[in-house]
């Protein structure tokens, strides 16, 4: 079988899960290939481990270069010929569902519903948009329960599947005193410094920002205390210039490992998630986890866990640290708790059930499944968009915006926000 996955993130977690569910689809004997940037963590993974990878430079959000972007996806597919096409994340899934339509058996899997990073307009267009593209998508794959809940709660109707994100078991394992102290000595902590890590992209939606605040608070109390922000991302500039006492940038890091088992206690302050992969490496790594409580977060750490804190509340954040800095005991306690919960999320079971789902959608003769040319299709989303790729074929969402096809490629500003690109798409907001 062959499969073509499509991602637009260049690293972290989305870029980790598409690099395991390839690798364990390319063991299955099956024909495998990535469509991602030709830059980033993702294509030198891919790179590393020998599977094909097909250059698709993509940027995170829609814009000038969306044209382009649609019709380099469509030579990719056409000469890719896939029975089945995987879509990861908002931006391969707009440009891959635009061009296909339905007309190639199609995984959409949003890896975080992408309304969760907007607000107002923006927020209103993308619950629209993906109203609208449900029906291109033989499964919508989400990572949890959770996330499933939230696509139906917002009217997003289509075929559900949920398999739940894993961690790999074998390469995350208890770290115990030794590996703690083996660790720290490996990245230069002092064997007794009260030691908090943060693991993701320096992006908004990782709120490395909120954690920052708290950790004001957190210094003051508790003065001895280190915070590793292990990652690297767009607001590094901004929040080198809001650290205060005791936080170290890591960088961006190939294993993080060392960085989990040096830990006492791992933090995701994030505003937004799907199921955040470093929250399940640093459970398995027997560490408790302070994080925001939110769909995504709140299904996998519990009070036993660690601790749940309200969303951009840096005060909050900052006691729950406080509590298991200034008095390790409770941390030790619940990171065995953790180790033992994250015993259940294994990886393996995960990329099985990708597998089977992958099996079930693809086409039953090879020879049916063809790109074609964009042919004639209306979908009305009143409040939202219009959108007219190249051919006769629309999806019309009056009240916000509209996107029509032209020749190849302007920006024109019309009433309170538009984008014309011509050779694909012109988008009028009213």
């Amino acid at each position: 079988m062959r499969v073509l996955h499509v991602a637009q993130p260049r690293d972290g977690g989305v870029a980790a899960y598409v690099t395991a569910a390839v690798a364990d689809q390319l063991a299955r004997g099956w024909d495998v290939a990535v469509a991602c940037p030709p830059d980033g963590r993702l294509a030198a993974d891919l790179a590393r481990t020998g599977v094909p990878h097909r250059s698709w430079p993509a940027t995170r959000g829609p814009g000038r270069a969306t044209p382009g972007e649609l019709r380099a996806l469509g030579r990719l597919l056409r000469s890719s010929r896939p029975d089945v096409v995987h879509l990861h994340a908002a931006k391969a899934g707009l440009a891959g569902r635009l061009h296909l339509r339905g007309r190639i058996p199609t995984l959409f899997q949003p890896h975080g519903w992408s309304w969760l990073a907007a607000d107002g307009v923006l927020r209103a267009g993308s619950v629209g948009w993906e109203r609208a593209a449900a029906r291109w998508a033989d499964r919508l794959v989400c990572v949890g329960d959770e996330e499933a809940a939230l696509g139906r709660a917002a009217r997003v109707r289509g075929r559900y599947a949920v398999i739940r994100s894993g961690v790999d078991l074998q390469h995350f394992r208890p770290a115990g005193d030794a590996a703690r102290r083996a660790a720290r000595a490996r990245l230069g902590v002092p064997a007794r410094t009260p030691l908090a890590v943060c693991v993701g992209r320096l992006t908004r939606q990782k709120g490395q920002d909120v954690l920052l605040a708290a950790w004001e608070r957190v210094a003051a109390r508790c003065p001895d205390a280190r915070l590793a922000l292990v990652g690297d991302g767009d607001l590094l500039p901004a929040l080198l210039g809001r650290a205060g006492t005791g936080v170290t940038f890591a960088g961006d890091v190939t294993d993080v490992r060392d960085w989990l088992a040096a830990a006492d206690v791992v933090t995701l302050p994030s505003r937004w998630e799907g199921l955040p992969l470093t929250a399940l490496e640093a459970m398995a790594t027997g560490r408790s986890v302070v994080a925001s409580d939110i769909p995504g977060i709140a299904g996998i750490v519990t009070a036993r866990t660690g601790a749940l804190v309200p969303p951009e509340r840096p005060t909050p954040l900052a006691d729950a640290l406080l509590c298991r800095l200034l008095d390790l005991g409770p941390a030790r306690a619940e990171g065995a708790a953790a180790a033992l919960h994250a015993s259940g999320f294994d990886a393996r079971r995960t990329y099985a059930e990708l597998a089977d789902l992958t099996r079930s959608v693809a086409a039953p003769v090879r020879s049916t499944a063809t790109v074609a040319a964009p042919g004639p299709s209306t979908v009305a989303a009143p409040g939202l968009s219009t959108v007219v790729a190249p051919g006769p074929s629309t999806i019309a969402a009056p009240g916000l915006s509209t996107v029509v096809a032209r020749g190849p490629s302007t920006v024109v500003a019309r009433g309170p926000s538009t984008v014309v690109a011509p050779g694909l798409s012109t988008k009028e907001a009213r």
